[in-house]
Formats: C-alpha cells, sequence, structure tokens
C-alpha cells in the first residue's frame, strides 16, 4: 500500500477507535506504533516509543501545567470561588438578571485562578445555580450561564490548552497566554449584555429583589469586595508577571500555586486533607494529559513519515490567495469534532494535521490558537456532548432537565457567533496585548 494512503487510512482508523469509545490517548499510541511498524519497522516504531515519553515530559515549557493545575486545585480547595460569587452577587443583583450577570462575572474572575473549563462549571454550578432557583430564575437561563461562563477559563491566564497549543505550535507561551485576555474578557462581555437585554425584554426569566433585599445587598459590598483580595494577589502574580516579562510561564505557574497556598494557609482555609486532595487532582490530570501528548507526539511523526503533512501543504498551495476560505473549513471542522471529541483530544489530534497548512498560509500563529482554543471550548456547550453541560447537570440532578439546559445554552451559543465574527474579522483584537509586549 502507498505510504501516502496508509497515512490517511490511518486517521480514519483513529477517529473509529475513538469514535468506539477508545481512550484517546491509547487510540493515539496503538494506532501510531501499528503505523510507524508498518511505514518502517518494529525496532524503530518500538524505539520510538521508548524515547518519545522522556522527549515529550522533559520539555520545560511543559511543567507550567502541572504548577498551574495545582494552582487551581488549591484555589477550588480554598474557596475562592465562594468569595467571589458572593462578592459579584452584591454587587450586581441589582441589574436584570443580576444573579446570572454575577455567576458569569464571578466565572470569568475565577477562571484566573482556574484554567480548567469543567472545574470552573463545577464550582459555579453548586454556588450559583441553587441561589438562581430559589429566586425564581428561568431554568435554562441559570444552568445555560453556568455551563458557557466556565469556558471562559480556557482563554483567561492560566490556560492548559493554550499551553499544550504553544509547545506543539512552537510560539512563544507568554504571549499567547496574554493573547487570550482581551479574547476571553470580550466573550464574558458579550454574554452580559446578552443577559441584561433578555431578562429587561422578558422580566419573567429572572424575577427583581425587593428594595429591603437590596438595601441588605449593598450594606454588605465592600465587606465582600475585601474577601476577593487573593484573586488580585493571582492576577497580579500571573497576567501582570507574565505581560512585564517578569516571570516566564513555567515561573508563572509555580509563583501562583506557591501564592494560592499561602493565601490560603492565611486564610485558614487549607489544612493536610484538603491539600492532599488538591495534590492528587493536580497531579491526575497532568497524568491524562501527559499521556495524550505522548500519543500525538508519536502520531505527528507518523504523519511526517506517511507524507499526509506534505499533502495538506501542497492542498493549501491554491487557496493561498484566500486564506479566509481555509479558516472557514477549519472552523466548521473544529465545530463538528467539538460536538463528539472531548477538548484536548481534538487539540492533539488536529495540531499535526492543522499547523503545516496555517503556516504555508503566513497566518499568526498566536491568533489562530487563540481561535482554535475559542472553537474547542465553544464544543464543550454543544449537544450532543457538550461536557460542561453535563457538568452542570450532574450538580442540578433530576431539578432541571438536560435539554433545557441545552436551550438555555442556544443563547450564549448566539452570542459566539458574534465573538467569533469579531475575533477572525478582526485579528488586532488577539493580538493587540501580544504585541505590546515586544
Amino acid at each position: 500500500m502507498d505510504t501516502l494512503y496508509f497515512g490517511l487510512t490511518t486517521l480514519a482508523i483513529l477517529l473509529t477507535l475513538i469514535g468506539l469509545r477508545v481512550p484517546i490517548g491509547v487510540a493515539l499510541g496503538v494506532v501510531s506504533l501499528g503505523g510507524l511498524a508498518f511505514v518502517r519497522n518494529t525496532p524503530i516504531a518500538l524505539s520510538i516509543l521508548r524515547e518519545t515519553p522522556f522527549s515529550f515530559a522533559a520539555s520545560w515549557d511543559l511543567t507550567a501545567i502541572p504548577m498551574f493545575l495545582l494552582m487551581g486545585a488549591i484555589a477550588n480547595q480554598s474557596g475562592i470561588s465562594t468569595a467571589l460569587f458572593r462578592a459579584a452577587r452584591l454587587w450586581f443583583s441589582a441589574l436584570p438578571g443580576g444573579l446570572a450577570v454575577a455567576a458569569n462575572i464571578a466565572s470569568a474572575g475565577f477562571a484566573a485562578a482556574c484554567g480548567s473549563s469543567l472545574a470552573s462549571a463545577a464550582a459555579m454550578g453548586r454556588l450559583a445555580i441553587p441561589e438562581m432557583l430559589k429566586a425564581g430564575y428561568n431554568k435554562g437561563l441559570a444552568t445555560g450561564v453556568v455551563a458557557s461562563a466556565g469556558t471562559l477559563s480556557a482563554l483567561i491566564p492560566p490556560s492548559i490548552l493554550l499551553v499544550l497549543y504553544g509547545v506543539f505550535a512552537e510560539v512563544s507561551i507568554s504571549r499567547l497566554l496574554i493573547a487570550g485576555v482581551i479574547p476571553g474578557i470580550l466573550t464574558g462581555f458579550a454574554y452580559v449584555v446578552m443577559i441584561l437585554i433578555r431578562c429587561k425584554l422578558n422580566p419573567d426569566l429572572a424575577p427583581k429583589l425587593d428594595d429591603a433585599e437590596l438595601a441588605t445587598l449593598k450594606r454588605d459590598r465592600m465587606s465582600a469586595l475585601k474577601e476577593t483580595w487573593p484573586l488580585a494577589m493571582l492576577i497580579f502574580g500571573i497576567i501582570g508577571g507574565l505581560y512585564g516579562g517578569i516571570v516566564t510561564p513555567t515561573e508563572a505557574g509555580g509563583v501562583g500555586a506557591a501564592l494560592a497556598l499561602t493565601i490560603s494557609i492565611l486564610q485558614g482555609r487549607m489544612d493536610t486533607r484538603r491539600f492532599t486532595e488538591a495534590l492528587k487532582e493536580a497531579m491526575a490530570v497532568t497524568a491524562q494529559i501527559f499521556f495524550v501528548g505522548m500519543g500525538a507526539v508519536m502520531y505527528t511523526r507518523l504523519l511526517s513519515l506517511t507524507g499526509v503533512s506534505g499533502l495538506l501543504v501542497d492542498m493549501v498551495g491554491s487557496w493561498a490567495g484566500d486564506p479566509l476560505l481555509i479558516v472557514i473549513a477549519l472552523s466548521v471542522i473544529y465545530l463538528i469534532l467539538g460536538m463528539f471529541l472531548d477538548p484536548l483530544g481534538i487539540m492533539l489530534i488536529t495540531m499535526p494535521v492543522f499547523l503545516p497548512m496555517i503556516e504555508t498560509l503566513g497566518l499568526d500563529l498566536i491568533w489562530f490558537g487563540i481561535i482554535v482554543v475559542k472553537y474547542i471550548e465553544i464544543g464543550m456547550i454543544t449537544p450532543p456532548m457538550g461536557m460542561n453541560v453535563f457538568v452542570v447537570k450532574s450538580v442540578v440532578g433530576s431539578e432541571v432537565p438536560i435539554w433545557t439546559i441545552f436551550r438555555g445554552v442556544g443563547w450564549f451559543l448566539a452570542c459566539e457567533v458574534v465573538v467569533m465574527v469579531l475575533l477572525i474579522a478582526v485579528p488586532s483584537i488577539t493580538l493587540f496585548l501580544p504585541d505590546l509586549m515586544r
């Protein structure tokens, strides 16, 4: 069999295995090992299998991932999300749909200490959804805002997906992380505007608080705001340090984890049990990410040896005059994959295939990285496999049907259409901050 056709066949085999619910890391490893043995020979395939775990795990840039994960786990265990939502609730409850606005803003704030969409959706789901349902909010709005706002954690630093993209695309991870700030804020702002408009036009979605409740909320605002100082410290330590060039992404992860631990100890919110749980959570997710990443590295070599990467580069040569067509085509692919695969799998499967095409077209890899992560996160709230939706469903139990949650996120998907059009049409929105770092 021609090696090129064999390389294309491995793509079909890989997607079939994933469709059969074979773990993505296992599917990548099996296909890569078998493919390398076919294209070269078994000793070479086994040699690559022995070498890859060390060469991948020894990457200095990847050491940011366990540190960011540890920081997020400590922040979650120490109750930062609780303080954030309490402050946001007190400050924004007077607005139309105020509790939903508060949940959205608290999720954006928690994103600066978390980096995981699923963790953010779970944490805010436990805090915000019971409050909104108790206040008589529409169930679709109450659950939809939490599931959707959780995706902000993939853009606002620290972002595990952006670190992984930076490693595979070989671009500055510091600039990439900073590039996610404005798109993340823009997405959160679009959500707020939509909530305000909907609740203003249809007050039944979110009943207003009475005057006595509003008076109580106003009285406690400043004391609640003071409780959010740990988040300000983390933002200053991570985003400020990266933007100012004071720390590298790896150092930012270490600083963030140390700050989160120190703050939680000073507040009396960290004990041995909670710290142990945070360590277990960070190690488990790190192992999962690295296992899939090693399979992706092996598969990249297979695609290169079979000539698939070169074929794709040649295919886009005739489209070079209109790169927008390629971006639109890739957008459709990412949206479809997002309906069925988890974010980590989508990124590590597609990077070896699509990055050579983007480089050939001369498109900015920082900008493309933000576009990719945005599409991957949109998949987290898109049926039938929107993972954030199922996380929220696990929080609310039988109280809210799954399709009510999917209908609720539909309004937020409409906001994503507007945001994505802006980010694709005006790349400077994404590149403004990273360009200032030069």
